[in-house]
């Protein structure tokens, strides 16, 4: 059967990136179900030949991915001032006060909420991890337990709706974006602003980020394609912002589409410096499978050698875009002995497919391996700035930056 593409319904037909069979990247597995089954599904994406979104088929329903999630906000320090940042930036930018709303898609565990809250401006979080939402709550920053679209959208404008409707890094995890758009357009108020946050398409083929491919993530957008998404459903970007965090993210501004805010001049230059980069043509996109396939021969090569050099390597971190690169190259406990993860919703539990052991911070310390592997590379000077004590007994780092390699 030829997939459709989640946008614009035209047949998927163009592999962007065969990453072989793997897990759900955030499935962690209990220490004693390290025998029992796991599932496994293609990760392949495609890009759409019409609208140019590269995109995953939908194998899991985004009930069993999310209802309970592993994955806490909380506990990245340079996320967390990013966040803070943001926060600060928009209450002047918008003029937010006690008489505005802030609405948040996918809230997490409140961790920018609190900021808003805490200047005394109105808030509601909307989170599908039960879990996650639990600890949101427990702080006092209501956040209801469901999966956002237009039948929500219409009941909570009930309630009022939101003159900033913000969201970092879920438009990428929405398999019906068209609703999960559309829912926007409904909650938003008359002069409202929409600011999302996702990993930037041309970073990811410019600095080969396959490793930030999985399933929680349905869709990998461009400046170009996003566009096209959100004019679809009477909204219009307006602004942009390209701004470091994983890798390379953009921050998108919309509004509905009669709003007199004219469009900014970096949101033009991006537009053709995205067109000058061919990511309007189906070539650069076909290319990029074969540079997927380069890299994993290289990562193999890189860790073997270390290895066979009688060096022991950890890992820190147990972010999904590890996973990927550990089950797309077949990398296991042989040649990553551990990692660590501040997080304890992580630890004491295997890394999905590759069963590699997650422990605490600590054990770095107490094991003094040769090599440190920094799984999430984007927060490489967070994790060399917190480890920097395994220089003492020689240790080194290392890291994708694209190339896996020591880091100096």
């Amino acid at each position: 059967m030829t997939a459709s593409c989640r946008f614009c319904s035209a047949p998927l037909e163009h592999v962007f990136a065969d990453l072989g069979m793997t897990p759900l990247a955030n499935s962690f597995v209990e220490v004693d179900r390290a025998n029992a089954m796991e599932p496994f599904y293609p990760l392949r994406t495609y890009a759409c030949e019409r609208c140019r979104l590269v995109q995953l088929e939908q194998f899991e329903s985004p009930a069993a991915i999310f209802s309970d999630y592993a994955y806490f906000s909380s506990y990245s320090t340079s996320w967390l001032e990013h966040c803070r940042r943001y926060t600060e930036q928009m209450i002047e930018l918008l003029d937010l006060g006690a008489q505005s709303r802030v609405v948040e898609l996918a809230s997490n565990d409140g961790y920018l909420l609190k900021h808003f809250r805490d200047a005394g401006i109105p808030v509601l979080g909307i989170e599908p991890a039960e879990n996650v939402a639990a600890v949101a709550n427990e702080q006092g920053i209501e956040t209801l337990v469901e999966f956002f679209g237009v039948a929500n959208a219409t009941r909570l404008l009930e309630r009022g709706g939101a003159d900033l409707l913000l969201g970092n890094n879920v438009l990428a995890h929405v398999p019906d974006l068209n609703d999960f758009v559309a829912g926007m357009k409904v909650l938003l108020n008359p002069g409202g602003t929409i600011t999302m946050e996702f990993p930037h398409l041309l970073r990811l083929i410019a600095d080969r980020q396959w490793d930030t491919i999985y399933h929680e993530h349905f869709s990998y957008f461009s400046w170009l394609t996003v566009r096209e998404v959100f004019t679809a459903h009477g909204l219009r970007l307006f602004d942009v912002e390209e701004i470091p965090t994983h890798g390379g993210s953009l921050r998108i501004y919309g509004a509905h589409a009669e709003d007199p805010r004219e469009d900014t001049p970096r949101a033009a230059e991006l537009l053709e410096r995205e067109r000058a980069a061919g990511l309007e043509l189906t070539a650069t996109y076909d290319a990029f499978a074969g540079e997927v396939a380069a890299d994993k021969l290289e990562i193999l090569s890189f860790l073997i050698a270390l290895r066979r050099e009688g060096r022991r390597v950890a890992g820190y971190g147990a972010p999904a875009k590890g996973n990927t690169m550990l089950n797309y190259c077949g990398i296991g406990p042989e040649i990553v002995e551990f990692t660590c993860d501040r997080s304890p919703h992580k630890q004491g539990r295997l890394l999905p497919g590759s069963h590699i052991p997650i422990l605490a911070p600590e054990a770095i310390a107490q094991e003094r391996p040769d090599v440190v592997l920094i799984l999430p590379w984007n927060l490489r000077e967070e994790v060399t700035e917190q480890l920097a004590f395994i220089g003492d007994w020689g240790g080194r780092f290392a890291a994708r930056a694209p190339k896996l390699e020591l880091l100096p």
